[in-house]
């Protein structure tokens, strides 16, 4: 089942007709760390990448163990990119703007290096890329149905955690190497026990610091 399942995210890509660009953001909701877009297009789909890729789905529904396997194979087999956009620019415009320009970015990396005929971008989501100069068209839960998308879903989860993994070296008390910056019981605790550092996205901050005066 799962096999034909991976075929049917590869006939989604296939019934555009197009030349698929697939991508997708992690990291919207935490408030630590940055963004990160990736971008996938497979330029040639083999038995050997529908076989290989026969657990491919959104991310988020699996494994880290799967995920790092996954990961490997799409770097190798596919044309990508992963963009990763900071707190400080999240901070200084806001976190839509943010996903939607590491996902424009990555997208125009990947397009640089492919044949242009004929491409299409979906994006997963409710959104279009801001600025862009290619077609493109959003594919609302995407990542379910597309395999470039469901790739790229990989690849952006994947390189976000490696990245949190790094951040949580340097301050381990907020244990981002398990919540991946999200803003848990005990990821909260530890900023009201230590505060926040310059990985933290300040203003995601502002409600819960409300709701902690309110109890004085």
């Amino acid at each position: 089942m799962k096999e034909v399942f991976s075929k049917k995210l590869f006939d989604f890509d296939k019934s555009f007709k197009k030349n698929i660009i697939g991508t997708d953001e992690a990291g919207r909701g935490p408030g630590a760390g940055g963004v990160f877009a990736s971008a996938v297009c497979f330029e040639k789909v083999t038995s050997k990448i529908i076989d290989e890729l026969s657990i491919l789905n959104d991310s988020k529904q699996i494994s880290a163990k799967k995920r790092e396997y996954l990961y490997d194979f799409v770097k190798n087999e596919s044309v990508n990119q992963t963009i990763c956009i900071e707190v400080e620019e999240i901070e200084e415009t806001n976190i839509l703007a943010c996903s939607l320009k590491a996902m424009k970015l990555a997208c125009e990396d990947v397009i640089s290096r492919i044949n242009k005929d004929n491409i299409l971008v979906i994006v997963d989501g409710n959104r279009l890329i801001r600025n862009f100069d290619y077609p493109q068209q959003y594919i609302v839960k995407g990542d379910g149905k597309s395999a470039s998308i469901a790739a790229a879903s990989i690849l952006a989860k994947v390189s976000r955690d490696r990245y949190m993994l790094e951040l949580d070296k340097e301050f381990p008390q907020y244990n981002w190497k398990s919540n991946a910056g999200y803003m848990t019981k005990e990821h909260l605790e530890a900023v009201d026990k230590y505060g926040l550092t310059k990985y933290h996205r300040k203003s995601f901050f502002k409600k819960h610091f409300e709701k902690q005066l309110t109890l004085f």
